[in-house]
């Protein structure tokens, strides 16, 4: 690794561990291009555990190692595990310290449990923060429909932010069970939250039953085997929505692709909610900076319309 790279890491990874970090935060972002020749290395901070996920091998590991230790101004680093997610499986290996199992990380007034290193993703997506925060503060009273809940980390956010009940849409079992316990950690009553571990598009009849939402999440991976496809099925979660949503309900809709942007979703959203408002692109967590947003996160607010007195199909 050339010496303008190490710098490169050194100078963000100083900046970052300048002052006391108990908040899980992306270090280092490569992915998104602004750093030549570091596109395949990002490197994250789950207290006290460092995570460098490598795309592709690593050269020097032992002085990028070196670099992240030296610039741990206040000693907070106590484990750094490097994961390959460029072999199968994204098999991973602590080069730092002690093996670290499942950590509590902190975002703020909020708890998540994550595994760094012992899967493909840890439990949490740091880009999804900013959503977070807005969820915090615009959930009260709301109930909320949240697809696609993964570990459940928005509708956390929004039982924080007052939330009166949410429902939590996954069809892996695993995920909504470990989405329940982030839930519990926070303290938060498990009889205002609903899970659905099933395919979404043979749930619908459920999720009616407990709806109609003033909040919606679609936060959908690329592509699931067997169940999801942004590119094609998207559509078909836009042409429901007024099955479920309240007069005025807030659709928050999001996509990573590099092939499908923002646009993508404001033509979805437009074309099966023609009556609906598009409110703007909600922000990113500012470390995720990327030379081409649109091939990144993208994440759409919509209103649908407020019906007045047609009836709901």
């Amino acid at each position: 690794m050339t010496l303008y790279k190490l710098e490169a890491i050194e100078k963000s990874a100083a900046a970052f561990f300048a002052g006391d970090q108990p908040d899980a935060r992306r270090v280092f972002h490569g992915r998104g291009q602004l750093f030549p020749g570091l596109e395949h290395i990002c490197i994250d901070w789950f207290r006290p555990l460092i995570l460098i996920t490598a795309h592709a091998e690593i050269d020097d590991l032992e002085e990028l190692k070196e670099v992240l230790l030296r610039a741990d101004a206040l000693k907070q680093i106590r484990t750094i595990v490097l994961q390959n997610r460029f072999e199968r499986g994204a098999p991973a290996q602590t080069i730092y310290g002690e093996a670290a199992g499942p950590l509590v990380a902190n975002e703020g007034s909020l708890r998540f449990d994550v595994h760094p290193g012992t899967q493909q993703n840890c439990g949490l997506f740091l880009d999804m923060r900013c959503l977070r925060d807005w969820l915090l503060e615009n959930s009260r009273d709301a109930n909320v429909l949240n697809l696609f809940a993964y570990t459940c980390s928005l509708s956390v956010a929004a039982l924080a932010g007052g939330a009166r009940s949410v429902a939590n849409v996954d069809m892996s079992k695993t995920s909504i069970k470990w989405g329940e316990q982030n839930h519990t950690l926070n303290q938060q009553d498990l009889r205002s939250v609903k899970s659905i571990p099933h395919n979404l598009f043979k749930s619908w009849g459920r999720i009616k039953q407990f709806g109609r939402y003033d909040i919606v999440i679609i936060d959908p991976p690329m592509r699931q085997r067997g169940s999801f496809d942004s590119a094609k099925n998207y559509a078909a979660v836009m042409k429901k929505l007024h099955n479920f949503c309240a007069p005025g309900a807030k659709v928050i809709a999001t996509i990573n692709s590099p092939f499908l942007s923002g646009e993508y979703l404001q033509e979805l959203f437009e074309k099966h909610n023609p009556e609906g408002v598009y409110l703007g692109e909600m922000a990113v967590a500012p470390e995720f900076k990327d030379k081409y947003p649109e091939r990144g996160l993208n994440i759409c607010l919509f209103e649908m319309p407020d019906f007045g007195n047609q009836a709901v199909r």
